[in-house]
């Protein structure tokens, strides 16, 4: 791909999913254009075997952005990090095409494991600021996973993930994540069951204090 057509390219996948920007020459600025170019040099050197430079071109490129991504990862077409600051991509992570990073998010290993240690993300994925996701499953196509989580197992597709460890909290997304890039109105089953049980313990102390009510009329009625 020639240089202006990839520089449009990415110009059109940052006009989509970021509002902040407003000419063509602004993509010289963002932290992920950087660090994009920079991985796809040090990814064809990495390929060809040769380690060390693959490594100083992606650690110059994490010092420069704060983005670091392992020149042995696979990533796909349309990839964008928004803000970016504190991004880790492991390296034998998959990353699908038109996918979402926030600022924080994590694609790392446990630690536990050897050979492909990391997770392989799908088509049409975002993930929310700060979340981790830590292990060699998949995040399925068409997901979202909420700021702040911790995915530890596999993601089916057209899911809704939050909190921590991160559960599925909608299946059969309808909208794909980058057409809402929503990190807010996301499901909480864990606020909802608080709020049930708000609710239920209000009518429990409304009919306990009825009942009050009621014996102390029937005490009334006794003593007369």
């Amino acid at each position: 791909m020639g240089f202006f057509k990839e520089l449009k390219e990415e110009y059109e996948v940052i006009k989509e999913r970021d509002p902040a920007i407003h000419s063509i020459m602004e993509v010289f600025l963002y932290p992920s254009y950087r660090v994009i170019r920079s991985y796809r040099r040090a990814h064809k050197l990495y390929l060809k075997g040769h380690y060390f430079w693959a490594r100083l071109i992606s650690q110059r490129a994490a010092r420069a952005t704060g983005i670091e991504i392992h020149p042995g990862a696979r990533i796909g077409r349309g990839f964008f990090i928004d803000h970016g600051n504190g991004v880790i991509i492991g390296e034998t992570t998959i990353i699908g095409d038109n996918v979402t990073l926030y600022q924080g998010v994590t694609l790392g290993g446990t630690g536990k494991e050897h050979g492909k240690r990391h997770p392989t993300i799908g088509n049409n994925v975002m993930i929310s600021a700060g979340a981790k996701v830590l292990g060699s499953f998949k995040i399925g196509d068409n997901s979202k996973i909420g700021a702040g989580s911790v995915v530890l197992e596999e993601v089916p597709e057209n899911s809704t993930v939050v909190g921590v460890p991160g559960r599925v909290v909608r299946r059969n997304n309808k909208a794909l994540p980058q057409d809402e890039l929503d990190q807010v109105h996301l499901p909480d089953p864990v606020m909802d069951d608080i709020a049930r049980i708000k609710r239920e313990n209000e009518e429990l102390t409304q009919k306990i204090l009825d009942m009050e009510e009621m014996l102390k009329d029937l005490q009334a009625s006794k003593g007369k």
